[in-house]
């Protein structure tokens, strides 16, 4: 059975004639969603002031709320995840420090080297095999007073895990992590860009996911469908201390109001509709393992991610793409071998459908 959200236009997540019947069906990221006409009234009435100085009411609010939302004693908004992960890295570390991650981190493949680039940082990789961050497997990269390699100093996890296919991470081995990492003394920082995925695959609070860690970045522009604009949380003293880096990487927006009010939104009323992400990449991921040449598990398919392997296809990933396009549906190559799909609010169960037959028609030679 669909969900309402799914037949019913006048609710938020349904977009009338979005990737459905007419129109390209954009797999590429969830980032590439239009702001809903709901949250183009918010920014058009949006109530403002400069938000460095502290006097945009829109922005302020939005910050007391995802503070509040995390259990935390305040929120920074910044323009980018990218940005908020990179400032809570400034904040933890010093420079000549090492930061630890999973290898297949957003912070270590998809930040353009910021962290040794304005934090002065190493960023030391941990190899898994499943994309879960355990404290066994990180402990042997630790560093601590060691006269020969730099000092660790922060810990960074990713939920949910982008390059592993939108997995998400088990709450007990990220308390482990926290717990371990605050009795030596370190601080742990989590990139949650895609959280409410996980909290929503979970049934858990956002706050009890994540209330070990130290800091904790979320997106608003991602599944939560803001058309811009990510939240730092963490202690009174970290944000303040953040907004001043914030300022630094040109992160202060002034009249930022009519951006807060598209990611009022987003945060109260879009987690609710990401379990038909979810459900629409689980019937995308069947669809595609039962063509030729493809490769994944849909038993794996956990949230709004999946990555297909297309080696059998005889293509790479840049002619796959390419032949997907010339069909009206997109999508984006991770390695020669393999494809990226993302669902998002923008596409509903009739383009997942356009998708799985644009496909089939590139696999089988009708491309």
């Amino acid at each position: 059975m669909k969900r309402e959200s799914e037949t019913n236009p006048s609710l938020p997540g349904r977009r009338a004639g979005a990737a459905s019947g007419r129109g390209i069906v954009d797999l590429r990221s969830d980032t590439v969603t239009k702001p809903t006409a709901e949250m183009r009234q918010a920014m058009a009435c949006a109530e403002v002031g400069d938000d460095v100085y502290g006097e945009d009411p829109t922005v302020n609010r939005l910050e007391e709320r995802a503070a509040a939302l995390f259990g935390r004693e305040a929120g920074l908004f910044v323009p980018s995840g990218t940005m908020g992960n990179q400032i809570a890295i400034k904040v933890h570390t010093q420079p000549g420090q090492e930061v630890i991650c999973e290898e297949r981190a957003h912070i270590f493949n998809f930040e353009m080297a910021s962290t040794a680039r304005l934090s002065g940082c190493l960023v030391r990789p941990v190899r898994t095999d499943d994309g879960w961050l355990r404290w066994e497997l990180l402990r042997p990269a630790l560093s601590l007073r060691n006269p020969h390699r730099a000092d660790t100093g922060l810990i960074e996890l990713e939920n949910t895990g982008n390059l592993w296919g939108g997995l998400v991470h088990p709450p007990e081995l990220a308390a482990e992590i926290c717990r371990q990492a605050h009795e030596i003394g370190l601080p742990v920082h989590l990139d949650g860009a895609r959280i409410f995925n996980a909290a929503a695959v979970l049934g858990r609070a956002v706050a009890e996911l994540t209330g070990g860690f130290d800091s904790v970045m979320f997106c608003l522009s991602k599944g939560l469908g803001a058309p811009v604009g990510s939240m730092l949380v963490g202690s009174r003293a970290f944000i303040g201390e953040a907004r001043r880096v914030r300022k630094a990487l040109g992160g202060g927006m002034r009249q930022v109001g009519v951006l807060a009010a598209a990611g009022l939104i987003a945060l109260e009323k879009h987690p609710a509709r990401l379990g038909d992400d979810h459900a629409n990449a689980r019937f995308l991921a069947e669809g595609l393992a039962q063509l030729p040449g493809i490769e994944l598990d849909p038993a794996k398919v956990q949230t709004n991610i999946l990555i297909a392997n297309i080696r059998g296809t005889g293509m790479d990933s840049a002619e796959f793409s390419r032949k997907l396009a010339e069909h009206q549906v997109r999508a984006n190559g991770v390695t020669s071998d393999t494809v990226r799909f993302v669902t998002h609010l923008d596409v509903d169960r009739a383009g997942c459908e356009r998708a799985l037959a644009a496909v089939a028609a590139v696999v089988l030679g009708r491309a």
